[in-house]
């Protein structure tokens, strides 16, 4: 007699019918629906700012969620696997778009950027962050993984300290005391802990003792 599917299985067996590609359609959908707001008045008095953070914010949400793809997997049996890929490429789409909306919107000068990299820390974190990704989503395929091998690990291992650095940047460019920076660094370090496998952590350490 087969066993009945654990609530895992079911999960997996329905998510293999959903395709990935929808996500870049959605994820498409709201960068365009952002800059409509702020084109047309609905993202408050200061629409360039605040599609800045808008985009800045997607972009955490969804470094987070590509972060706990793993611990997700290890603890529940639930496979987001195969749109680990598509979330690490929406999240560079929207730290590009940050970007872009800062520099070109907001700044309008090189000579600005260039200065306010050099100048203010939040801009020089974010900046390390930004250039971190591009090696990673320009390595995002099939090709590169089978050309690069066993490198293309460890380079896609560079996500764990742009996510960090990337909830600096944020924490640093809150005005005054706000608990959501905190919030996204705290489930960062959560999510990057809980990819750890403790057990064979401390036993190494035993070991070596």
């Amino acid at each position: 007699m087969a066993r009945p599917l654990t609530t895992a299985q079911k999960i997996n067996g329905a998510l293999r019918r959903v395709p990935a590609w929808p996500l870049y359609v959605l994820g498409a959908l709201w960068a365009a629906f952002l800059f409509w707001q702020a084109l047309t008045g609905r993202l408050g008095v200061e629409p360039i700012n605040a599609l800045e953070r808008e985009y800045g914010d997607t972009a955490l949400k969804l470094l987070v969620a590509g972060l706990a793809v793993t611990p997700l997997l290890r603890y529940t049996r639930v496979s987001l696997l195969k749109f680990r890929r598509a979330i690490g490429l929406l999240t560079f789409f929207f730290v590009l778009a940050h970007f872009l909306v800062w520099a070109l919107l907001d700044v309008q000068s090189f000579g600005r950027v260039w200065a306010d990299i050099l100048k203010r820390p939040y801009v020089t974190v974010g900046m390390i962050a930004f250039l971190g990704l591009i090696p990673l989503a320009l390595t995002s395929n099939n090709l590169s993984i089978r050309r690069l091998g066993r490198s293309w690990r460890r380079l896609h291992q560079l996500v764990y300290g742009i996510a960090i650095l990337g909830a600096v940047h944020y924490i640093w460019l809150a005005k005054g005391f706000q608990i959501e920076p905190l919030v996204y660094l705290g489930l960062i370090l959560g999510l990057l802990a809980a990819r750890i496998r403790w057990a064979r952590f401390f036993a190494d350490r035993t070991v070596r003792a």
